[in-house]
């Protein structure tokens, strides 16, 4: 699959495209809340970019605040999770065996996660996984709308990056790990969690 991929670093520059430039739309994490739109005005505008795109059957893929980002442009509320999730831990399925035009995960799927907030599920949006600390993992819009809390895009290098750059966070709790087990973990659980990001964009292009 080819793909000509621009960037919007808000940090930088808050230009967004025109909604109608692209075919799908992917938005990254972050460390601000979905709600600081105090500090950073540029939340609002993005939120209503998303909800454009989606309204103009985009493709859409959220990623951990993208995720936020896509369910509190859609109308659901976002809000501290009851607990931080930072390093490797497990999501569950929750989708019915029966449903049609749904993303599947395993039953079971080791993946990494770097959180402290949660959200509803939009309107009309379905629950595809949860994990123990997290009730709402990820969810799916219709057709092209996929949010993810957690990090299937995660390599070897951005784990350490975020390491370096976020110690700090990572400060004892039953659902947040320590650095050596974060770096620690067996290399092939990366392929795995990369192969089924794979999955997910040749999910929501295809029509």
């Amino acid at each position: 699959m080819r793909a000509d991929v621009t960037v919007t670093k808000f940090f930088e520059s808050p230009t967004l495209p025109d909604v109608d430039d692209l075919d799908l739309l992917i938005i990254m994490g972050g460390p601000m809340s979905v709600n600081d739109e105090a500090d950073h005005p540029w939340l609002a505008a993005e939120k209503q970019f998303i909800r454009s795109a989606i309204e103009n059957d985009k493709a859409v893929i959220g990623i951990c605040l993208g995720a936020q980002l896509i369910a509190g442009a859609m109308g659901a509320a976002v809000y501290p999770n009851r607990e931080k999730e930072i390093g490797w831990f497990p999501i569950v399925s929750t989708q019915p065996d029966n449903a049609e035009e749904l993303f599947t995960f395993p039953q079971e799927l080791l993946v990494f996660h770097w959180h402290g907030e949660t959200f509803d599920l939009p309107d009309g949006a379905m629950r595809l996984a949860r994990s123990d600390a997290c009730h709402n993992q990820a969810f799916q819009l219709g057709r092209r709308v996929i949010g993810l809390q957690f990090h299937l895009e995660t390599t070897p290098d951005t784990a350490r990056d975020l390491v370096h750059h976020c110690r700090d966070e990572l400060q004892p709790s039953h659902y947040v790990q320590s650095e050596a087990e974060i770096l620690g973990i067996d290399p092939p659980c990366y392929s795995t969690i990369n192969s089924y990001m794979d999955k997910v964009l040749q999910f929501i292009v295809r029509r």
